[in-house]
C-alpha cells in the first residue's frame, strides 16, 4: 500500500505567491489544496481533511485570524502555520490564541515554511549583535495591538491613539505596500 501524502492546505489572496508555494510544497511530498477567501476554505473543508494549513494573515477584505478559526473548528488535528509579510507581535498572539500553531514572517523560503509547518529544530544562528526594533515597526507593532484591542474598528482605534482616522489608515497603507513589497517567497 502507498504511503499517502500529506495535505496542505495554503491561505492566500495573492495568486501569484500562492501557485509558488504550492509548487514548492508539491515538491516536497504534500498535497497542495489552496483557496484565496474564508468562503473558498469553508468549501475545501468540507472535501478534505488538511494536516496542515498555512494562512496569510492579512486577506484582501478579510482576516486571516477568522481562517485559523474555520481550520481549527473543521479540522482539529491541523498544524496551522500562519504567514504575513508584516507580523506584530499582538497578531502573533492571537493566532496561537485561536489555534495557530507557528507564525512567520515573509519573505520564507520553502524550507523554512516546512520547518515551521513541522515544528522540526531548525539549526540554530546564533546572533550575537544586537539591532533595535525600527521605530516605524514599533509603530506598526503597537497600531496592530490597539486595532485588535478595538476589534479592527478603524474610527476607535484613531481614538484610542489619539490621531485622525485618515492619518491612521494612511499609516495602515504604507504598512500594507510594504507588506506587498517584502512578499517574495523563494522555491528554493
Amino acid at each position: 500500500m502507498k504511503n499517502k501524502q500529506p495535505i496542505l492546505l495554503i491561505v492566500d489572496d495573492d495568486s501569484a505567491l500562492l501557485q509558488v508555494m504550492a509548487r514548492a510544497m508539491r515538491k516536497r511530498g504534500y498535497e497542495v489544496i489552496t483557496a484565496n477567501c474564508i468562503e473558498n476554505t469553508k468549501k475545501l473543508l468540507q472535501q478534505f481533511t488538511p494536516a496542515f494549513a498555512i494562512i496569510d494573515l492579512k486577506l484582501d477584505h478579510e482576516s486571516g485570524l477568522d481562517v485559523i478559526t474555520v481550520v481549527s473548528q473543521q479540522a482539529p488535528e491541523a498544524k496551522v502555520l500562519v504567514l504575513t509579510g508584516y507580523a506584530s507581535i499582538a497578531t502573533a498572539v492571537a493566532a496561537v490564541k485561536l489555534g495557530a500553531h507557528n507564525y512567520l514572517c515573509k519573505p520564507a523560503t520553502a524550507e523554512e515554511i516546512e520547518v515551521a509547518l513541522t515544528q522540526q529544530e531548525a539549526t540554530p544562528q546564533p546572533d550575537n549583535s544586537f539591532k533595535p526594533m525600527p521605530i516605524e515597526r514599533l509603530e506598526w507593532e503597537h497600531i496592530q495591538k490597539v486595532l485588535l484591542d478595538h476589534q479592527g474598528n478603524i474610527s476607535a482605534t484613531a481614538r484610542a491613539l489619539g490621531m485622525h482616522r485618515r492619518t491612521l489608515q494612511r499609516k495602515l497603507q504604507v504598512g500594507e505596500r510594504k507588506k506587498t513589497n517584502d512578499a517574495n517567497i523563494s522555491a528554493d
